[in-house]
């Protein structure tokens, strides 16, 4: 009997439920732990009032096509203008979302003949690149810069005549944890390689002026940032900041940036705004690193967990079904915490990913904390 057509979906999907895997959306509910809405920006006022200013002159809220067509608004090159500027780059060139520019990245830049080394524990969407790009490619374990060196070397002892790529996150978005930048450009000069840094959750928090961790870096020949949008700047998109070179070689022969339908300019207007208030607004990152260091003491103090030194904390649990239990429990007492479990993360892993933002207070966070407890006495 041929099977039917929708069996074999049916089936993982079953499988997903039996394992306690099987993700569903839900509407957000309760205090925000789980967003990457780190600055507060997203329902800021000045935000708000940035668009509605730009849809009373008239700016269109579609593109209308590519960027090589009729897609490049002002708006635009506005942005990428004074993106290059804020960051300390040659160019920026502004893409729909971050998945779609690191993929974007991997698959045009690396070329037949390179070696990627990319970091175990990089966003999925540069996982993704990889393996859909050009370029052989290795995984380093995570932020182990000799295991990058060795990998580098193994290639070149095996006949590996290319250039050297190197893939990493700055700020990486389970553990919270910092990429050992100043080891990885040292070794990539004495390698001749480029590096790619997914900028993603330290842009808007992290470095001079909300810069990034990459900052010191920017500008140099071997370095590309993707810097996204829709994190700490509270709205969609993503910057990549690289040379000039590079960028007018991805206008030419990246597909994802060809052959889609650019942003909505509007967009463009708020993603502009938003650096300019991370410019003039220096307190949102003062008040957001004192929340981090506030959330570190208590969890230390009542939970014994660690504190990562950034705005993700993560706590784990370890067995997915006692992760989800919990999170279920904080989220029916409203906290909105988030259970993350494989693949997403390794096995026996599963946790939770306590979101730090400017949406909460000191006394959110105690009460967090308190329900955290609790919780997890019963589950």
């Amino acid at each position: 009997m041929t099977e039917a057509p929708l069996a074999r979906y049916d089936a993982t999907l079953q499988g997903l439920a039996r394992k306690d895997r099987l993700r569903t959306l839900s509407a957000r509910a309760g205090l925000d732990f789980s967003s990457n809405d780190y600055l507060g920006l997203a329902a800021s006022k000045r935000l708000g009032d940035a668009v509605a200013a730009a849809i009373a002159r008239g700016t269109p809220v579609g593109a209308t096509g590519s960027r090589l067509l009729r897609g490049n608004a002002p708006e635009h090159e506005e942005l990428e203008a004074d993106a290059a500027t804020f960051f300390g780059a040659e160019r920026a060139l502004f893409f729909g979302g971050g998945y779609i520019a690191n993929f974007a990245l991997l698959t045009a830049l690396p070329q037949k003949g390179d070696l990627l080394v990319l970091d175990e524990l990089a966003h999925a969407s540069m996982h993704e690149g990889a393996r859909a790009g050009r370029a052989e490619f290795v995984l380093a374990a995570h932020n182990d810069v000799d295991a990058v060196e060795d990998a580098i070397k193994h290639w070149r002892a095996e006949g590996g005549t290319g250039r050297v790529w190197i893939a990493v996150d700055s700020l990486y978005s389970m553990d919270g944890d910092r990429a050992p930048m100043a080891g990885l450009i040292t070794l990539a000069d004495q390698h001749e390689a480029f590096i790619i840094v997914d900028e993603a959750h330290a842009t808007g928090v992290c470095g001079p002026g909300g810069r990034g961790l990459a900052a010191a870096f920017e500008g140099r020949d071997n370095i590309v940032a993707l810097h996204t949008c829709g994190k700490a700047l509270g709205a969609s998109g993503a910057l990549v900041t690289a040379p000039r070179t590079l960028c007018d070689y991805l206008v030419n022969r990246c597909r994802p940036f060809i052959y889609a339908t650019a942003p909505s300019p509007l967009m463009a207007v708020a993603v502009r705004e938003a650096l300019a208030m991370l410019s003039e607004e220096p307190m949102r990152r003062i008040r957001l690193q004192e929340i981090i260091a506030f959330t570190g003491r208590l969890l230390a103090e009542r939970c014994g967990v660690v504190p990562s030194g950034s705005q993700i904390q993560p706590f784990v649990i370890g067995d997915v079904g006692r992760t989800m239990a919990v999170a279920a429990g904080l989220q029916a007492r409203g906290f909105d915490i988030r259970g993350i479990r494989p693949p997403t993360v390794p096995e026996g892993t599963s946790r939770l990913r306590i979101s730090l933002t400017l949406n909460v207070d000191e006394a959110d966070i105690s009460a967090m904390v308190e329900a955290l407890v609790e919780v997890l006495a019963t589950a």
